[in-house]
């Protein structure tokens, strides 16, 4: 069994042994009200070094808004590191729509992926006058299984502390801190829809599943699977697939010398 603690611990040295070795004063963080944020952000917290928590609401539900609100008081509370700022985008989102946009047809997915690119333009700009770094949210079902991440929106990072935990990990790491319970028993949301779509409407399976299916992609044969692992695993497949170019380097043409 993991020691949960332990491994916060070296997450924690890690993140803190790498602003040391490059010179970093601070680390920025983009507080979403979910899972993912609230466990990174309490790490660097935890790190000591100055750790900027950023709330950036886009036409965001009041629920969504309220957690991560939450959240950052409660790192406020408990480490003297932690600095906030609340910067509404509502209204940049909105200009730039109706501005440079208008007489394009931007489609619904564009339009929630400029949302995530915005927010990481306004993270970069913060943590460039702090001399900090951007730190990335994204756990490894996310990351590295189905791709479920804006390219150059909250993709755009600089390190990534969790990337390497499934999500039932970050959980455990989220009841081993104290994380508030309410975003404990949040449902997964990435708040760039106003229908209230979850994590869960937009892939088809839950993070439960896609675990699973991470770890049965590469088998040959699934005749003994159920209809529904067979459905996950085809959702699995297809997403790792589509998605490959977020999660390979970008192609370079190399010439012949």
């Amino acid at each position: 069994m993991e020691d949960w603690g332990e491994l916060c611990e070296d997450i924690t040295k890690w993140i803190r042994k790498y602003a040391d070795d490059n010179g970093i004063s601070a680390l920025v963080v983009g507080i979403s009200g979910g899972i993912d944020s609230a466990v990174t952000s309490t790490l660097c917290a935890k790190s000591g070094l100055e750790t900027i928590a950023v709330n950036m609401p886009i036409h965001q539900d009041s629920s969504q808004y309220n957690l991560a609100k939450r959240h950052i008081e409660w790192l406020e509370n408990g480490w003297s590191n932690v600095k906030s700022h609340l910067v509404d985008l509502t209204e940049s989102y909105d200009s730039y729509v109706e501005g440079a946009l208008n007489g394009l047809e931007i489609t619904e997915i564009s339009l929630a992926n400029t949302k995530a690119r915005l927010r990481m333009t306004t993270l970069y700009a913060i943590a460039g006058s702090r001399n900090g770094i951007v730190v990335g949210t994204g756990n490894k079902v996310e990351d590295f299984g189905v791709g479920f991440y804006t390219k150059y929106g909250d993709g755009g990072v600089d390190i990534s502390p969790i990337a390497d935990l499934l999500k039932s990990e970050v959980y455990a790491l989220a009841k081993q801190m104290s994380v508030i319970e309410d975003i404990q028993n949040s449902t997964p949301n990435d708040g760039l829809w106003t229908d209230g779509r979850t994590d869960e409407d937009q892939i088809g399976a839950t993070y439960e599943e896609l675990e699973w299916a991470m770890n049965q992609a590469n088998l040959a044969h699934s005749e003994d699977l159920s209809n529904r692992q067979k459905e996950v695993l085809d959702i699995y497949r297809r997403l790792n697939k589509s998605n490959s170019h977020k999660m390979k380097p970008i192609p370079i043409y190399q010439k012949i010398s």
